[in-house]
């Protein structure tokens, strides 16, 4: 991923972090993918393949920054290599953050199933914001891998699809606790399962804002799409 530099070591350095922040991208991809599937099927074995994983996650985050940490105090990066450095210390902070959602949602899926009430909540309804969500997470690790800052523009732009799902969802989940009021606790649940999609949508959106900031040096974070356009050009 990182250009060449004189330095053959520092080169085989950047690329052996990198290469660790994809294996956990795929990780934590497949926590989200476990996850999801829990959710849509209400399996608690998917459920527990989560909550046994997330330790790893955890480990290999520390791992990571350990890493970089020694990188950075060794070699002493300047300009573009040392915006590299932090982004990817940054993506792997969100990347953790992913996991962690991964392991919400595993847990309430679980406390669902344990209530005995699968059947009757309306689970379809977040079935496209997962789809959303997935497909924004496998885009970013795409992106980054390649350091491709139109598909980073891409996701940037696609993002407010994943709340507009959230919030739909919102609404027909106060509806369905207005009509049966007995529902109110396990709905709750999927309302936390709603915006733990929500949120790993928005890392996806951090990891494209991160991409940005390596290639052009310039950051986008809270800036109209017209201005994070101009600065990829």
């Amino acid at each position: 991923m990182p250009e060449k530099h004189l330095s053959t070591q520092f080169d085989s350095e950047l690329n052996a972090v990198s290469s660790r922040v994809m294996e956990l991208g795929g990780l934590v991809e497949s926590q989200i993918t476990n996850a999801f599937y829990a959710l849509s099927q209400y399996s608690t074995e998917s459920a527990n393949l989560v909550i046994a994983n997330e330790p790893r996650v955890n480990a290999m985050e520390i791992d990571i920054d350990r890493e970089l940490s020694s990188i950075i105090a060794r070699r002493q990066p300047t300009a573009r290599d040392l915006r590299l450095l932090v982004a990817i210390s940054k993506t792997t902070a969100n990347l953790e953050r992913v996991g962690d959602e991964a392991d919400k949602i595993a847990r309430m899926v679980k406390s669902i199933i344990d209530s005995g009430a699968t059947r009757t909540l309306p689970t379809s309804g977040l079935r496209l914001a997962c789809e959303l969500a997935s497909g924004q997470l496998r885009k970013s690790l795409d992106a980054f891998a390649r350091l491709d800052t139109a598909m980073a523009v891409t996701i940037l732009k696609e993002d407010n699809l994943i709340d507009q799902e959230f919030d739909g969802f919102v609404r027909k989940l106060i509806t369905y606790m207005m009509e049966d009021p007995r529902t109110i606790s396990t709905s709750l649940d999927l309302l936390f399962i709603a915006k733990a999609i929500e949120r790993v949508g928005d890392h996806a959106k951090n990891i494209a804002e991160f991409i940005i900031y390596i290639v052009k040096g310039a950051d986008v974070r809270h800036i109209p799409m017209a201005d994070v356009e101009s600065a990829v050009k």
